[in-house]
């Protein structure tokens, strides 16, 4: 059971902020569509292959019904419009003006169904100078700030390696259905949501457009160190691991002093606040490096966490897959899957105490493997269908 049990979801989107908005509804109980070209959606060939099978699409795609509709041809885009009667969201994100050109526009979905809910994923919004730009994470990061303030300071600005804006906005999406969903229960009509990847990216990023307003200053790279916080940083043990520590407040700072045997530093006016240390930073950064560097990493973690000093090892997939602690929350769970047997991924968050949500299956390995069920509960018969598929219609 979920939050949003008893809810429908047209998925029309590819690659991956729209997918991952779906996914998250699914998970909290949704009926998710996943429409898809007969050839197989991109995310089916993104990422590590088994069996060439996609273990991405395995994640991004589970609870979802997998459908394949042609949706150049009519006889696709009136099926859509049959599920858009019975669907409360219908996530897109192809180019600003493509769905209009299928036919498939709000004017005349919200007439179909004026409880409709339709979220609009693009790299720029569905207006403005830039709104018929391609428009992929990658640009999202480099245009929002991202990849300016990251990497190091004699370094090149630096992207993530990962679809970072993707699933920001995937995420910030789910919220947004939720939000317009609730706000349906007041007005009885659904609504656009304008979804673009840069601002969502933007969104996270904190301060940095408010201090430009106010004091002219461009925030620049830093690496691993905080322009807020000092320390903050990865240190490097004797057994070659690493650790990462935070000390955001001057109670954890006075715990990491005193767990490296230094309680004296915050008597030196040059370390006694956060913004003293934060103009000396190397120094305090090298002070603890020179200590981590005599510890093995379970020796600084125990020191640290005895202190109550907010302190972590560096993780990998492999240390990830196996933490108790991970595994006991259900942050990673094991998945049944037909093609795999048990599968290992990520679990569902956030956690809820009443609806705790389910994954059911991984993505559906197969393109169109639910299309005949989703075809035959509008009422086509077998005869149609077939008709439909000789047609490359469906698959």
């Amino acid at each position: 059971m979920g939050t949003l049990d008893g809810y429908k979801v047209l998925d029309l989107s590819t690659l991956f902020a729209g997918p991952l908005t779906a996914t998250l509804l699914g998970d909290h109980g949704a009926e998710v569509i996943k429409v898809e070209h007969p050839r197989g959606d991109d995310l089916r060939h993104w990422g590590a292959m088994k069996d060439d099978v996609s273990l991405f699409w395995k994640i991004v795609s589970r609870n979802k019904k997998a459908i394949s509709i042609n949706l150049n041809e009519e006889e696709g885009q009136n099926i859509i419009k049959e599920l858009v009667k019975e669907a409360d969201v219908l996530i897109e994100n192809f180019r600003p003006g493509r769905m209009e050109k299928w036919g498939l526009g709000w004017e005349t979905l919200s007439e179909i169904n004026n409880k409709l809910i339709m979220a609009r994923v693009t790299g720029f919004g569905q207006e403005g100078p830039y709104s018929s730009f391609a428009g992929f994470g990658t640009l999202a990061e480099s245009m929002s700030g991202f990849a300016h303030i990251t990497g190091e300071p004699d370094g090149p600005p630096t992207l993530p390696p990962f679809g970072l804006a993707d699933g920001i906005t995937g995420i910030t999406g789910a919220f947004a259905v939720s939000s317009a969903l609730l706000e349906r229960e007041k007005s009885g009509k659904g609504q656009v949501i304008d979804l673009a990847l840069y601002e969502s990216l933007m969104w996270i990023l904190g301060a940095h457009i408010i201090e430009y307003d106010q004091f002219g200053t461009i925030t620049q790279r830093t690496g691993n160190q905080s322009t807020r916080t000092c320390p903050r940083n990865i240190y490097q043990t004797k057994d070659n691991k690493w650790i990462a520590l935070s000390a955001s407040s001057e109670s954890i700072a006075k715990r990491v002093f005193e767990a490296i045997g230094r309680p004296e530093i915050l008597d030196n006016l040059k370390y006694k606040t956060n913004q003293d240390r934060l103009q000396h930073s190397d120094e305090i950064d090298k002070m603890i490096n020179d200590w981590t560097k005599a510890h093995t990493q379970e020796e600084a973690l125990t020191i640290f966490r005895e202190a109550q000093a907010a302190v972590s090892p560096i993780y990998d997939a492999e240390q990830i897959s196996n933490d108790e602690h991970f595994l006991q929350r259900g942050s990673v769970v094991e998945v049944e899957d037909k093609d795999f047997g048990l599968l290992k991924m990520q679990g569902i968050f956030p956690k809820f105490m009443k609806t705790a949500g389910e994954i059911k299956h991984p993505g559906p390995s197969k393109i169109g493997e639910d299309t005949n069920e989703v075809l035959e509960s509008l009422g086509m018969s077998k005869e149609q269908i077939e008709e439909l598929k000789n047609s490359n219609v469906i698959k």
